[in-house]
């Protein structure tokens, strides 16, 4: 019985030898072209950077600020007396008085009467004073009389013309007498005590009189008047009006506690006022203490030129702390980190990280005051992406008005 398979050809020994020649030949030749194949390195390129030079430049501090307009001191004119209807006001906001002029007057007829009162009481008491002087004088006539006859009792007594009983009547006739004497003197004392209490009512009486018409007690400019025809005058409410004295105005502003230390009496200030535009002024007053609320403190600036202001305006503007000549760099080319400030400084095509102090800030420029020389060179700006010791290409910019 004969099986059916499936013939598996072989390759014969000539076919094997054929293959493996193949090969052979054929890797050194894949191993050759990957050989020739050229290795290029390329350098990294460089950055271009612009760089500025480190320069004396004039440089400005300034502390912005902004307030209102207020009155220098500002005087309130109260009623002294009380109860009183209000019967004139002479004068009207906006308008300007002097000292003891005419603001407004009270009723005084109550008051009038306890002045002619106040005066009889008066006259009472000179009249008492009188009449203890009086007094005195008849006492000390009647003690003196005393004296003598008990003098000429005594001269009696040891002739033995009188008895020992007239010559008791004698002495105790001269003490009261003297007695008298010692209390028409304290009546005085009294009756003068009197006067003078007299005397000092009717000075009230007068006083409360000549308060019943209100004066300018300082020349200055009326800002208020809350006073009404017809109203009892009362010291407790609203003055009756509200003086600006001698009509000067300041500015009072706010200024944040880490600048308040820079600012100075006598510095000047720049300020746009509402309405009137840029006036001048300098620092008057500087609050002793900070609002821990806000921790703002309060200036107090006066202004050279009063025209036309008025309470309440707004104002803003800036003070001057600082004028000089200093080494500056651009404020793009300062930098900082946890470390501090710091600039890179161009040295050769490479940078330099390079720590410095500084200073004001003023219209782009930066005032270095430590690390840096006069002419050195920085990385002006762009220079965070940069690390010490990178390699740039220097730019300069050209000078202003340098030939091309």
């Amino acid at each position: 019985m004969r099986t059916n398979a499936t013939a598996i050809p072989l390759r014969s020994p000539l076919m094997n030898a054929l293959l493996t020649s193949v090969a052979l030949l054929a890797s050194p030749v894949i191993s050759h072209a990957q050989s020739a194949e050229p290795k290029v390195q390329t350098a990294a390129p460089r950055a271009t950077v612009t760089i500025a030079r480190a320069a004396l430049a004039p440089m400005v501090g300034q502390v912005i600020i902004s307030g209102s307009v207020v009155a220098r001191d500002e005087v309130l004119v109260f009623p002294a007396v009380s109860g009183s209807i209000i019967e004139t006001l002479a004068v009207d906001v906006g308008q300007s008085v002097v000292a003891g002029q005419v603001l407004a007057t009270l009723n005084n007829s109550t008051l009038t009467a306890q002045v002619a009162q106040a005066r009889a009481e008066m006259a009472r008491a000179e009249a008492s004073v009188s009449q203890a002087s009086s007094q005195i004088v008849s006492a000390r006539a009647n003690a003196k009389q005393a004296l003598t006859s008990l003098e000429r009792a005594g001269a009696l007594r040891r002739n033995g013309t009188v008895t020992q009983a007239a010559l008791d009547q004698a002495v105790a006739t001269e003490q009261t007498a003297s007695a008298a004497v010692a209390s028409a003197l304290d009546g005085l004392s009294v009756a003068r005590a009197q006067k003078q209490l007299a005397q000092a009512s009717l000075d009230i009486a007068q006083l409360n009189l000549d308060r019943a018409t209100l004066r300018a007690p300082v020349d200055g400019l009326i800002s208020a008047r809350n006073g009404q025809l017809g109203a009892i005058a009362s010291s407790g409410g609203e003055p009756i009006f509200r003086l600006i004295k001698d009509g000067i105005v300041e500015v009072e502003a706010e200024v944040i506690e880490t600048a308040l230390g820079s600012i100075k009496p006598g510095h000047s200030a720049e300020l746009n006022v509402a309405g009137n535009g840029i006036v001048n002024g300098s620092v008057r007053l500087i609050s002793p203490t900070v609002d821990p609320r806000n921790r703002l403190g309060t200036i107090r600036i006066a202004i050279l030129d009063q025209h036309e202001l008025r309470s309440g305006l707004f104002a803003s503007g800036a003070i001057t702390t600082a004028e000089r000549v200093t080494l500056t760099v651009p404020t793009t080319a300062v930098l900082s980190d946890k470390n501090g400030t710091f600039v890179f400084v161009v040295k050769d095509d490479k940078l330099e990280k390079r720590a410095v102090k500084t200073g004001l800030i003023w219209k782009g420029l930066r005032e270095i005051t430590q690390g840096l020389e006069k002419g050195e060179a920085v990385v002006a700006r762009a220079g965070a992406f940069f690390a010490d010791g990178d390699e740039i290409n220097a730019i300069e910019p050209r000078a202003a008005g340098a030939s091309k």
